[in-house]
């Protein structure tokens, strides 16, 4: 029997586009590029899907993805965060300017949405923004009125978050809505480490394999930011990734090199797909987070939130 295909469940196009063989930048439609931010410890990767062939390769919607990864945005370094907070705000701010259309002598109005579940650690990052945001779209603010929300989740309200978001910006029309929520990683490395803007929008729960209704431009009317840090990773892809390591192990001593070799005959899909027969019948369709998520979502919420302060207001 054929094994079926295994899914590497991410967010991030950039290990959508690491994940193919070569540079990246030979995937036709797709283009990439890769720069410094305003620290040297800070790498930005651009990702354009540029036509319906490149989303098809991607499996991503045609639009801008910008990655910012800093390695060191784990530790409390107020000076460190406070650089990504302004390198996330200029590129909220170029995206803003690429996509909302200039209104002269008026103010810009922005909705920003904290998707996710306050109340469960990993899924908190999209409330605890919101919470930290300078909201003034009831003040004589000047340059911005911003306005925020946290819809909640379904089990806690019944109703799908697109439609509670359909209804407020049918009610406020805001120039454009910006939208937080935790992701999903391919890679350990990238959990509390990597911050992902996308113009194409976003579909809440799809790293852990939970679709819900997309919210972006076609369906809401105006131009939607999506802003998310991974901070889950599938248990699968860990055990994947020590499997690996077991391998190579196996390899370095001359008794256990034929247990390697007959590992190292099957291809990668082989690989993943015996790990999930494996862990899911038994554990189901595992996520693992760090053990310090609490305290790495609640100095992401503050960096973020900083950010989209200095894009507006600065």
């Amino acid at each position: 029997m054929a094994m079926a295909e295994f899914e590497v469940r991410t967010d991030l196009a950039l290990e959508i586009r690491e994940s193919f063989e070569g540079d990246g930048g030979e995937i036709r439609g797709v283009v990439l590029e890769e720069t410094k931010g305003k620290s040297s410890d800070i790498k930005i990767t651009r990702v354009v899907i540029k036509n319906e062939e490149g989303a098809a390769a991607m499996g991503k919607p045609m639009g801008t993805y910008i990655t910012l990864e800093a390695p060191l945005m784990s530790k409390g370094d107020e000076d460190y965060h406070r650089d990504i907070s302004e390198e996330l705000a200029d590129h909220v701010k170029e995206m803003i300017a690429e996509n909302v259309r200039e209104k002269k002598g008026e103010r810009l109005s922005v909705l920003v949405v904290g998707l996710g579940n306050q109340d469960v650690t990993p899924d908190a990052l999209g409330p605890m923004v919101v919470d930290n945001l300078l909201i003034t779209r009831h003040l004589k603010q000047p340059k911005a009125a911003v306005s925020g929300i946290v819809p909640g989740v379904m089990a806690q309200t019944g109703m799908e978050t697109a439609e509670i978001i359909y209804g407020i910006v049918e009610q406020t029309q805001p120039d454009a809505v910006i939208v937080i929520d935790a992701l999903a990683a391919r890679s350990i490395s990238r959990l509390g480490t990597t911050i992902q803007l996308t113009d194409t929008g976003i579909q809440p729960g799809s790293g852990v394999g939970n679709h819900r209704s997309k919210l972006a431009e076609d369906s809401l009317g105006v131009p939607v930011i999506a802003i998310g840090v991974p901070t889950v990773v599938g248990a699968a892809t860990i055990v994947f990734d020590t499997v690996d390591a077991l391998i190579q192990a196996l390899s370095s001593a001359k008794s256990t090199e034929f247990a390697a070799e007959m590992i190292e005959e099957m291809n990668m899909e082989e690989k993943h797909q015996l790990i999930r027969e494996l862990l899911e019948p038994r554990f189901g369709p595992m996520f693992v987070t760090p053990k310090d998520i609490d305290a790495s979502v609640k100095r992401l919420s503050f960096t973020i939130s900083e950010g989209i302060n200095i894009a507006m207001f600065a």
